[in-house]
């Protein structure tokens, strides 16, 4: 019995022990719980009634005015902004060509689309391509500005106002040479950008940029101008003028066409690219100022296009180191490198070595400066040049042709019947500096081949680009309008041999005629 008494108490002690100890952990709990909520609501209480106090508005005053002054400045711009919607043809080129060796010499330079803010579509799409840009509504019936990049080539554009309508948008006029272009939408009243003026900006002042970076739209960054009358960085044309203001105010993809404003709220430039080795912001962007925009703009509202100035010379910038060989107390204005045969420069009597100091009575600071006043003006316009040559002060009066106008007059003049090219063969003088570069003899006297046409009578006959004609149809030749003259003056059906200089040697190569070709296929 005792022993039956005995294991009884075992047992019940070892089954009571359970309910003991989930009592005790439960109180715990409790008890963990409770202490706990004490130092929450300590902390609580201690948050409602904070030992530091924000600081007063004397001591931020300047900062909150700063604030104050770009909320104003962003709500009265942004309504101005729209975001430029492009549908457009596939471009066959970029299956290889210029537009494909384009894309990938910004690639290189930049990064992948560093040069143009429109978001394509990979180049795999072969028949239709989508853009993303964005524009700057510049008068309240509806005219927009955005760059030529973002709407070139669009079958369809459209674009986004702030209140999300979606109104369908017409080209008006587009200038590749300076990447602008405008667009046009019906309406009356809209919220518009008033002009600024870009030559008063200096380094430091405050700016801003909108758009539509990467499909995020009406987006404002702020930043400074960091630098002016940055050089084009584009080697594909050096016709294309610079002057661009740099800023760190960060522009990045779907930027483009969208305006850069100065603290007034008024347009001094139309952001274009960045130069990124990743192709997004890295500080440094790039925008055209209304010093070119402006004058354009104007034209292609007025004109539907634009036609600038060219007087057919090659320049550069008088500097420090330079300026006394042309004779130049100072480092102003701008030194001619190269004239090009029979150029409104050259018909003038402008010289290599030249430097212009004067454009129609106003100083030229330097080249590109010149460029632009230049490109500015209207084919057939005089021009007064004052220019220093050898320390002696000329002046000299140019009547400027159309840019590209020697481009066409050269095409057809190579052409022969339905448009065709008929030697397809690209010319240019020899300069000091290409000579050098070629590593021809000083007697060396003739034209230098800059381009050759796939599959032309030049191709076939094996020229290159760097081969020197030297002579055509056994005369000698000095220039490359004197090798164009006399390719030009073979009679149709005819072929004709020419003795090119290549690689420190001569050889004689015919160049079969594109008409004699076409009626021996036809047999």
């Amino acid at each position: 019995m005792k022993n039956w008494i005995a294991n009884f108490k075992d047992k019940l002690g070892r089954r009571l022990i359970v309910p003991v100890v989930a009592i005790a952990i439960v109180g715990s709990f409790v008890g963990y719980d409770f202490v706990k909520a004490m130092p929450a609501k300590a902390a609580l209480a201690a948050m409602a009634s904070p030992t530091t106090i924000p600081l007063d508005n004397n001591s931020v005053g300047a900062l909150l005015s700063l604030d104050q002054a770009m909320e104003t400045l962003a709500a009265r711009v942004t309504p101005a902004i729209v975001n430029v919607t492009v549908t457009s043809r596939a471009k066959a080129a970029l299956a290889g060509g210029d537009a494909e060796d384009m894309q990938q010499f910004f690639e290189r330079q930049f990064g992948p689309s560093g040069h143009a803010f429109g978001q394509m579509q990979p180049r795999q799409q072969p028949r239709v391509e989508h853009g993303l840009g964005s524009g700057v509504i510049i008068s309240p019936d509806g005219y927009i500005v955005t760059n030529n990049h973002v709407v070139d080539g669009a079958t369809d554009v459209r674009v986004t106002m702030t209140d999300r309508r979606i109104l369908p948008a017409k080209v008006v006029g587009t200038d590749p040479l300076t990447d602008l272009a405008v667009i046009k939408v019906d309406g009356h009243d809209l919220p518009n950008a008033p002009w600024g003026d870009s030559t008063k900006l200096h380094p430091g002042q405050t700016v801003l940029a909108f758009g539509n970076p990467f499909g995020f739209r009406f987006t404002v960054t702020r930043g400074i101008v960091s630098a002016l009358n940055r050089p084009n960085p584009s080697s594909d044309d050096a016709r294309k003028p610079g002057q661009f203001i740099q800023t760190d105010a960060a522009i990045n993809l779907g930027n483009s066409g969208g305006p850069l404003v100065n603290a007034r709220g008024e347009v001094v430039g139309i952001n274009t690219f960045l130069i990124s080795p990743s192709g997004s912001f890295s500080g440094m962007g790039f925008a055209i100022p209304t010093q070119i925009v402006r004058p354009t703009v104007e034209k292609l509202i007025q004109f539907g296009k634009v036609t600038h100035g060219y007087m057919g010379i090659g320049i550069s910038d008088v500097t420090p180191e330079n300026s006394k060989f042309f004779h130049m107390s100072n480092a102003l204005g701008a030194v001619v490198t190269q004239v090009e045969s029979g150029s409104p420069g050259a018909k003038a009597g402008l010289k290599v070595g030249d430097v212009i100091t004067h454009l129609d009575g106003h100083e030229v600071s330097d080249a590109g400066a010149l460029q632009v006043e230049v490109g500015q003006k209207n084919p057939e316009t005089t021009i007064h040049l004052q220019v220093l040559r050898d320390g002696k002060s000329l002046s000299i009066p140019v009547t400027l042709e159309a840019m590209g106008s020697r481009d066409r007059a050269d095409k057809e003049a190579a052409d022969a019947g339905h448009g065709k090219p008929r030697w397809g063969i690209g010319l240019a003088d020899i300069t000091p500096e290409l000579r050098e570069q070629l590593q021809a003899p000083r007697d060396l006297h003739g034209a230098l081949v800059q381009q050759v046409q796939p599959g032309s009578s030049a191709d076939n006959a094996g020229l290159q680009s760097g081969d020197v004609i030297v002579e055509v149809d056994r005369k000698p030749v000095e220039s490359a309008a004197e090798v164009q003259k006399a390719l030009s003056s073979v009679p149709k059906g005819q072929d004709v041999l020419v003795l090119v200089w290549s690689n420190g040697g001569n050889t004689f190569r015919v160049l079969h005629s594109a008409e004699a070709n076409q009626g021996d296929s036809g047999m």
